[in-house]
């Protein structure tokens, strides 16, 4: 069974959409799973129906109107490049309205719903395997939603949640639950796809193996740091899950291909420019087309890795 397995990442999903665009029109790559944690799961239902030229539109246009009824950041060009800040007018509002976060992002389940179908769903249902990773809050544990087991409502319901970056956006309450970003607790799904019976799997990881590790500039601001720590707990997220699946993995034989982001791309993945995102998407289609992937072979006596 062949499986594709996308990140989160925010923006950054731009790139994952190019590289996800190669993959399937250009290789002709057929997937019989696809699983996705925060922005992966924006992502791979239109992949799943071969939609990939009416999500290529749709999510290089995505702006922060988009996704965003109330945005938690203040932006500011200067010499080409974007400074972001807390916007502290706007989480006055969200305090004085009693939202329980900095931010919301309803426009963005409003999108969803605009974007992809009731016809879309049904398709999707009688022909792929679509899973969402999502963090349930209030039982502090991970949750795969199968899209072939909801209904159309609680499909679009699973798909935003699982891209609500808490605090800055919005949280499901559903089923006496509260649900946020999927990659809290799994940032690269990928040892859900091995448990459901993945042998094949393409994984495509928005964080980039060339950032460095200690940042030459201290926090200035609580944005900052609170950016920071979660940085810090998706790092460490993915490591586990990729850790997880190899240890898996060395039950049988499964071949894992690592598409990694190579080049840092933004300081705040939650600024949707579609400027930005075309170019993003772009990126993600030549460095498919140009670089082959880090590759591993896992067997039951032991691993064998090819670059």
């Amino acid at each position: 069974m062949k499986a594709l397995v996308i990140s989160g990442g925010g923006s950054k999903g731009a790139f994952a959409g190019g590289v996800a665009e190669y993959l399937i029109k250009n290789k002709g790559n057929k997937y019989d799973m696809f699983v996705g944690s925060s922005v992966g799961s924006l992502l791979i239902s239109h992949l799943a129906i071969n939609k990939v030229d009416e999500l290529k539109k749709v999510f290089s246009n995505l702006s922060n109107k988009d996704v965003f009824n109330i945005y938690p950041f203040k932006v500011r060009e200067k010499d080409g490049k974007f400074d972001i800040k807390i916007n502290h007018f706007n989480t006055l509002i969200s305090f004085l309205k009693g939202y329980n976060t900095f931010g919301q992002s309803k426009n963005l389940r409003k999108f969803i719903k605009k974007v992809f179908s009731k016809e879309d769903f049904e398709k999707l249902k009688e022909t792929s395997n679509v899973t969402f990773t999502v963090s349930n809050l209030t039982q502090q544990k991970v949750e795969y939603k199968k899209a072939h087991l909801c209904e159309y409502e609680d499909f679009c319901d699973w798909m935003w949640a699982s891209a609500n970056f808490v605090p800055f956006m919005s949280l499901l309450k559903k089923n006496n639950c509260q649900y946020a970003d999927g990659g809290f607790g799994s940032h690269i799904p990928v040892l859900h796809a091995i448990e459901n019976g993945a042998t094949e799997i393409d994984v495509i990881i928005l964080d980039s193996e060339e950032e460095p590790i200690i940042d030459e500039e201290m926090y200035t601001n609580s944005f900052q740091s609170l950016m920071g720590v979660f940085k810090f707990i998706s790092n460490q997220s993915a490591l586990k899950d990729i850790l997880i699946g190899k240890l898996k993995g060395k039950q049988s034989k499964i071949d894992v291909k690592l598409w990694i982001l190579p080049e840092k791309l933004t300081e705040n993945p939650l600024f949707f420019n579609p400027v930005q995102m075309k170019k993003w998407w772009e990126k993600g289609y030549n460095f498919a087309e140009n670089t082959d992937p880090i590759c591993h072979c896992f067997m039951p006596d032991g691993e064998i890795n090819y670059m």
